[in-house]
């Protein structure tokens, strides 16, 4: 009877270790990535799930470069940053003036996605950026849960 026990627990441990190694994959593989190929994956992705015309598949892609160049920017920063020992915690007024431009940001590209996607698109693509914005949050929430 112990030895059993002894092999479902071993059998479950090593079950939910397999799973949580999958976690980061997605964003590994695009740590490679360069800012063109990134837009371009995103452009595909939202002319599929948008049905989108040549006209807006061309604005977005332009939209979704400058995005990308910028947060590959910020990810080298950050990167020199920690490498160069500097990586000490922003301090309260500092992460509000990161939060702003990060916000100011989100609020210019929302306005640009609005002024190239139909009505109806645009609808969709706020239900779509919500679902993936929700499901980020789910998934930040269960990996601070584990830590503690």
């Amino acid at each position: 009877m112990k030895k059993t026990l002894v092999l479902v627990m071993l059998l479950a441990g090593a079950t939910v270790m397999a799973q949580k190694g999958q976690k980061n994959h997605h964003r590994e593989a695009m740590k490679d990535l360069t800012p063109e190929q990134i837009a371009t994956l995103h452009t595909k992705k939202m002319t599929l799930a948008l049905d989108l015309s040549d006209t807006q598949q061309k604005q977005v892609q332009v939209l979704n470069l400058e995005n990308a160049k910028l947060r590959k920017a910020k990810m080298e920063e950050r990167k020199a940053r920690k490498e160069s020992g500097d990586s000490k915690k922003p301090t309260s007024e500092e992460r509000y003036e990161l939060q702003l431009e990060h916000l100011d940001n989100q609020i210019a590209h929302k306005a640009e996605i609005k002024a190239i996607l139909s009505p109806e698109q645009y609808e969709k693509w706020e239900k779509l950026h919500f679902h993936k914005r929700k499901m980020r949050g789910k998934e930040r929430s269960e990996g601070k849960r584990g830590r503690r």
